[in-house]
């Protein structure tokens, strides 16, 4: 059975696609694993459409939830469409809806080749972008994406974008192999362009 929807300390997740146009050093597809320490098996035989998420999302009591994160063994943005008619259909029938958050590295308007982020006001209410790196070097090496420093301009101006129209937008990083300065470097980019920055705990293989 697809696993769709799954629950990780009180939140509730969403797998709605295995692609993704990253290969990151760090993530544990990458490194042959079919699911992590949030679901055992996140590998789809086939995306889910619309509907059949829907269902699986209505199975639940979706109140019950501190919040709603579409991430996906994979880029979740890549559904974007179907994410915000997703929120739609959940808020017209859901009267307390958790808030809803989508982890995403950045590449949204890249990947679609249209800006999405005006699109997500009203929709989204926290958004976390996966940094990996101060400068385009360490991104395009920690991240392997494959625009290469396209795609770090790309995520910085979604990021600015993205900041104006979501509630709170959050860069974060890894802390494998980062020095206190790298740290601070990350941070303070993550502030001039209106994100905060959350550091992440590297899970070994």
């Amino acid at each position: 059975m697809e696993t769709i929807t799954y629950e990780y300390e009180g939140a509730l997740y969403v797998n709605l696609t295995n692609r993704c146009d990253c290969a990151c050093v760090f993530c544990l597809r990458c490194n042959g694993h079919k699911g992590s320490i949030y679901a055992d098996d996140l590998w789809l035989e086939h995306e889910p459409g619309r509907e059949e998420a829907l269902a699986d999302f209505l199975r639940r009591d979706l109140a019950s939830y501190r919040e709603i994160v579409f991430c996906g063994f994979g880029e979740p943005m890549y559904r974007t469409d179907d994410i915000l008619w997703l929120v739609d259909e959940l808020k017209e029938r859901v009267s307390a809806l958790p808030p809803v958050r989508i982890n995403t590295n950045g590449h949204a308007n890249l990947i679609l080749g249209r800006d999405v982020t005006g699109d997500l006001a009203g929709r989204i209410d926290v958004l976390s972008i996966s940094l990996n790196g101060s400068t385009p070097g360490e991104y395009v090496a920690v991240t392997r994406p494959r625009d290469g420093a396209a795609a770090w301009d790309a995520m910085l101006d979604f990021t600015r974008r993205a900041a104006k129209t979501v509630p709170t937008v959050m860069m974060t990083i890894v802390n494998k192999d980062k020095t206190p300065d790298e740290i601070d470097a990350c941070r303070t980019l993550a502030e001039r362009l209106g994100a905060r920055l959350r550091v992440r705990e590297y899970i070994p293989d």
